[in-house]
C-alpha cells in the first residue's frame, strides 16, 4: 500500500478540506503511480467532484489555470497543486484537447478518460482508499504500458499519447502492451498534428531517462520517429567500418545517447545526433565531412522541433567539433586554437560527448589522451593567454583609430586577424605590437 508519509502535508490538507466540506477528493495520475513504484512524485494532481468555483472559495490562493477544463491551481507555501473537477471529455477535434467537457459526480468516468491504466488510479489518503478500476496495479506489477479502454480511441483523442507511451516505456523500463503498441501506427495521422513544442517537451523528458534508446526504438518501430526525426531513421542499417565500430550508425547513436550523462540535455542531444549526416556522407567505408554537414542538419532539425537558439548553438558546436583528433605532438598554439574554436565553456561537454561516443563503439578504447589535453588546456588558461578577442590588449576603438575607419565588419576581421597572431605567439599581445600589426593589416 502507499506510504502517506511521502505525500506533502499541503496535498493532504487540500483533500481533507474538500472532504470536510462534503466533497470527494483524491490524488490522481502520475503521483499515485509513482507512490506505488516507491518513487518520489514530481507533481501532485488532485481530482474532486467539487466545481472549480467551489474550490476557489475554499482556499486562499487559487489561480484559474485551466478553468475551461475544470482545472484550478492551489498555491500553498510556494507549492502548486492542480485540482480538477471529475469530468467526461466530449469529442476531440484538434487531436489534443476535447472540444468540450462535462462535469460529473462519478470518479469512474473521470478515470476512464485518462491515457494509460497505470495513470488511471486514484488515492484518498484520508480514508486510505485506492481506486483502481482499470487494472493499473496489475500492469505496474507486470511492467506494462496499456491504454485505458480502446487504445485507438485513446490515441485518436490526443496525438501526444503515443509519444508519451514510448517515453514511459523508457522512463519506467516497461513494455508497451501489444494492442496499445499496434494502435500507434493506426493513429499516426493524429500524432502528426501534435505541435512541435509538445513533441520537444516529450523528447526532453525522454532524454532524462536512464535509457532513452528504449523510447526511441519504440518510436521507430511504431512509425512515430519517421514523423519527427526521419534523419535518424535513415541511419538504421548504415554499417560502419570494423574494428572501429561494432554497431550501425543508428544503434551507435542510441547507445551513445544512453552513455551520455542523463542530467545533461546538451550532451545527450549531441550524442544522439552527432553522426546524423553519415548516411548522406558515406563513400565506401568513409564518412568524410559528416561532422560539418551534420551540424547543419542538426540545426535545421532542432529548429523544426522548436528547441531554443541557445540549445541549438551548443549542440551544433559539439556535433561540428566531435571529430577532434588530439596528439601529444600538438604545439601549445594548437591547443590554444582548439580552445578558441570550441569555446572554453563547451570543452567539458565535448569531452563528455567523446566518452559517450567511444563507449558506444563496442570495443575498449584508451581515453588517456583526454586527461593530457585537459592538463594542457588548464595550463593555457593558467598562463592567461589570449584566447578570445576580448583578451587582446587593444579593442575595436583602437583599431578604428589606427586604420581611420568607421564601425563595420572590417573592425571584427582586423581583431580576429590579431587574435590568430597572438594565439600563435602570446608575446605579441602587447598594445604597441598590436597597433603596429593592425596598421599593416590589409583585409
Amino acid at each position: 500500500m502507499l506510504k502517506k508519509s511521502k505525500i506533502p502535508g499541503s496535498a493532504q490538507h487540500i483533500i481533507k478540506t474538500l472532504k470536510n466540506n462534503g466533497y470527494k477528493a483524491y490524488l490522481v495520475g502520475g503521483s499515485v503511480r509513482d507512490l506505488l513504484l516507491f518513487k518520489s512524485p514530481n507533481e501532485w494532481d488532485i481530482t474532486t467532484d467539487a466545481f472549480p468555483q467551489v474550490v476557489s472559495k475554499l482556499f486562499e490562493k487559487v489561480v484559474p489555470t485551466g478553468i475551461k477544463y475544470g482545472t484550478v491551481t492551489i498555491i500553498i507555501k510556494g507549492e502548486t497543486f492542480e485540482v480538477t473537477t471529475f469530468r467526461k471529455d466530449e469529442k476531440y477535434v484538434d487531436g489534443r484537447h476535447p472540444s468540450n467537457v462535462k462535469f460529473t459526480k462519478e470518479l469512474k468516468q473521470d478515470l476512464a478518460r485518462r491515457d494509460f491504466t497505470i495513470n488511471a488510479m486514484a488515492y484518498d489518503p484520508v480514508d486510505n482508499e485506492l481506486v483502481d478500476i482499470f487494472g493499473g496495479q496489475k500492469d505496474l506489477k507486470h511492467k506494462i504500458i496499456k491504454a485505458v479502454g480502446d487504445p485507438v480511441e485513446r490515441f485518436s483523442e490526443d496525438g501526444l499519447r503515443p509519444v508519451r507511451a514510448c517515453r514511459f516505456a523508457a522512463s519506467l523500463g516497461f513494455k508497451i502492451e501489444n494492442k496499445t503498441f499496434a494502435a500507434i501506427s493506426k493513429t499516426l495521422k493524429i500524432v502528426k498534428k501534435v505541435a512541435a513544442e509538445r513533441v520537444c517537451d516529450e523528447i526532453k523528458k525522454l532524454l532524462k531517462t536512464k535509457k532513452p534508446s528504449i523510447g526511441i526504438e519504440n518510436m521507430r518501430n511504431s512509425g512515430v520517429l519517421e514523423l519527427f526525426i526521419p534523419e535518424l531513421v535513415k541511419s538504421a542499417g548504415v554499417k560502419q567500418p570494423e574494428p572501429y565500430h561494432k554497431y550501425d550508425v543508428y544503434w551507435h547513436s542510441l547507445y551513445s545517447c544512453d552513455a551520455a550523462p542523463k542530467e545533461n540535455l546538451i550532451v545527450r542531444l549531441a550524442a544522439l545526433f552527432h553522426d546524423i549526416a553519415k548516411p548522406e556522407c558515406k563513400e565506401g567505408e568513409t564518412f568524410y565531412n559528416h561532422e560539418q554537414i551534420g551540424s547543419e542538419v542538426v540545426a535545421k532539425l532542432l529548429r523544426k522541433l522548436k528547441f531554443s537558439n541557445e540549445i541549438i548553438g551548443k549542440v551544433t558546436n559539439l556535433v561540428e567539433n566531435h571529430m577532434f583528433n588530439y596528439e601529444s605532438s600538438w604545439k601549445d598554439s594548437a591547443v590554444r586554437r582548439f580552445i578558441k574554436r570550441v569555446g572554453l565553456k563547451n570543452i567539458p561537454d565535448l569531452f563528455a560527448l567523446r566518452l559517450a561516443d567511444c563507449s558506444a563503439m563496442g570495443r575498449k578504447i584508451d581515453n588517456g589522451y583526454l586527461k593530457e589535453l585537459k592538463a594542457r588546456i588548464d595550463k593555457a588558461i593558467k598562463e592567461e593567454n589570449a584566447l578570445h578577442v576580448v583578451d587582446l590588449k587593444i579593442n575595436g576603438k583602437d583599431v578604428m583609430r589606427a586604420l581611420k575607419i568607421k564601425p563595420g565588419p572590417k573592425v571584427g576581421k582586423a581583431l580576429n586577424y590579431l587574435l590568430e597572431k597572438v594565439i600563435e605567439d602570446p608575446v605579441l599581445n602587447d598594445k604597441k605590437n598590436l597597433l603596429e600589426m593592425v596598421r599593416s593589416y590589409e583585409p
